[in-house]
């Protein structure tokens, strides 16, 4: 018997663009079909709305659109079987559904058993779990195919049922945000999922940025005899074409783009690079703007601005004060030059001193604070986003994980901007980062001096970041610890840490939540990022 080959589409379906979203699933098909020869071709979950959809999925003109868009792609599917997920309404539910699309009709339909509702998951406000719906099995050229949707596979039942109905072949569609080390976790689960079935799986993930989320792909196949085949190469759109033998229940790969580099950096930077190019051209922003303070955060954001979407489309500005040293002046100017981009030189003393005569006799018989320099912290907000307004383009703002979860960031001031690509990791993460970024693509971009120099906000003479803060290993740690693992006070202090420096950087947090939810969206990489996965209210009174 011949094999049968299948196609899985790790492209990119953008929320809401129901319309192009079936143009291309059309086109797609048809080249599956005409050019790979596939038999089967499989599509991420929701590929027609997108993913996560949220409260589209609450506009009756926007379901039946979809339900509409399926129709007529269904239309059109002849010479080969087509699997597409879609927002399926019944009356005054919705499904989280996948079709079988074969023959110019809907052979079948499945719906979701198992709805996520935890991390950035809000399925059950939006989706219903059928109570008739059970196993969806189907015939493809003598072949047993089988369909479950991404949580599905977390949950034993419901691929021991597709199982159960004689299904030797289950196709998995995702949509599975990425997050650090997920890969060996979840090859682990093909693993167990195939040992006590004896399925071969096809799983496909989608691919692209969403807000701040980023789907990475890296999409996979498993045996019936439970080997794991590579991964795609994530964070990349790619055709995957395999064969699956019947007799053996195994993969030939045919054309599957493996992944070369999985590790923490390498995935970490193509996420954030990612997500950042994302965002900026499904918003519609060609270009870009960066403050250069001469640091290492912000020669970072350079970096993966320029990796993002080209140098010729990154503007640096250098915005000196009367505080700011010559070598940070410099080291602005020789990021700019590694990176080719054009700096301007903003001088924020005209307007500061301004500020400052303006509030003198307000300010009368008060000595200077913090006040003053985050007045300067707002001067050069201030003219970035004018420039941002005056010429277009969208303004990056350079505030890492450690910075926003004890509020050293002015608001209105350095966290003016309208995404954050380096929101997700911690300030030790920033450095490792850039030092591997320095070892890939020929010449360092990210002067070593700048990652060797002690940080500063340099607001204040002779200022260093660890006059307000612990030394960011220590800070890391304990905010890895309280807000990534969620570990309590005592917990953290019995893990050897000082009680009162532990103390003081979770005050630093809990009085900082008013400042993350005004932040800019960035990349979640982690496993509990600030923002629609950690989410705690301003006004509280637990400690």
């Amino acid at each position: 018997m011949a094999p049968l080959r299948i196609a899985l589409a790790q492209f990119d379906f953008p929320v809401g663009a129901v319309a192009q979203n079936a143009e291309r699933i059309a086109a797609l098909i048809a080249q599956a079909r005409d050019v790979h020869g596939a038999d089967l071709v499989l599509f991420p979950e929701l590929a027609i709305s997108g993913y996560p959809p949220e409260d589209l999925l609450l506009r009756p003109s926007f379901l039946a659109e979809c339900e509409e868009a399926l129709r007529r792609l269904a239309q059109g599917v002849h010479g080969i079987v087509a699997v597409v997920g879609w927002p399926q309404a019944a009356g005054a539910v919705v499904y989280n559904a996948a079709s079988v699309l074969r023959d110019g009709a809907v052979a079948a339909t499945y719906r979701k058993r198992e709805l996520p509702n935890y991390a950035v998951f809000d399925e059950r406000r939006y989706f219903e779990i059928d109570p008739d719906g059970g196993a969806c099995v189907f015939d493809v050229d003598g072949v047993a195919v089988g369909l479950v949707i991404c949580e599905d596979l977390w949950f034993a039942e419901p691929l021991a049922d597709t199982a159960r109905a004689g299904a030797e072949l289950v196709l998995v569609p995702n949509a599975s945000p990425f997050e650090r080390d997920k890969h060996a976790q979840r090859d682990a689960l093909l693993a167990m999922r195939v040992k006590e079935t004896g399925a071969a799986l096809a799983y496909l993930n989608v691919v692209g940025g969403q807000d701040a989320l980023v789907f990475d792909g890296a999409s996979v196949l498993a045996d019936g005899d439970g080997h794991i085949h590579p991964a795609a190469r994530a964070f990349e759109d790619h055709w995957l074409v395999a064969d699956y033998d019947r007799s053996t229940r195994k993969f030939a790969p045919v054309s599957w783009p493996a992944d070369g580099d999985e590790s923490r950096e390498a995935l970490a930077w193509r996420a954030v690079v990612r997500g950042t190019r994302d965002y900026c051209e499904k918003n519609g922003f060609s270009k870009v703007w960066i403050g250069l303070s001469g640091g290492i955060d912000s020669a970072l954001v350079l970096a993966i601005a320029v990796d993002a979407l080209g140098a010729q489309n990154v503007t640096g500005v250098r915005l000196p004060s009367r505080y700011t040293s010559g070598l940070s002046n410099d080291l602005a100017e020789r990021q700019a030059r590694a990176a080719g981009v054009e700096i301007l030189t903003i001088p924020i003393e005209a307007p500061f001193r301004g500020f400052v005569e303006a509030l003198a006799p307000a300010f009368a018989g008060r000595e200077v604070d913090a006040t003053e320099e985050n007045l300067q912290s707002r001067c050069r907000g201030a003219i970035l986003m004018a420039l941002s307004n005056k010429y277009g383009g969208l303004l990056l703002t350079t505030g890492n994980k450690s910075e926003y979860a004890v509020g050293y960031a002015t608001i209105y001031g350095d966290m003016c901007g309208g995404y954050a690509p380096i929101k997700d990791l911690y300030k030790t993460e920033v450095y490792a980062l850039a030092a591997w970024r320095n070892t890939v693509g020929g010449a360092p971009v990210i002067p070593v001096e700048v990652i060797e120099r002690a940080p500063s906000a340099e607001l204040r003479e002779n200022q260093t970041d660890q006059d307000s803060l612990p030394p960011y290993d220590t800070l890391d740690a304990i905010l890895y610890r309280y807000v990534d693992q969620e570990q309590s006070r005592d917990d953290i202090v019995r893990a050897g840490f000082d009680a009162h420096t532990v103390d003081r950087v979770l005050r630093l947090v809990r009085i900082s939540e008013w400042k993350r939810h005004q932040a800019a969206p960035g990349p979640k990489i982690s496993h509990r990022a600030f923002g629609r996965e950690r989410r705690y209210p301003i006004t509280s009174g637990w400690r």
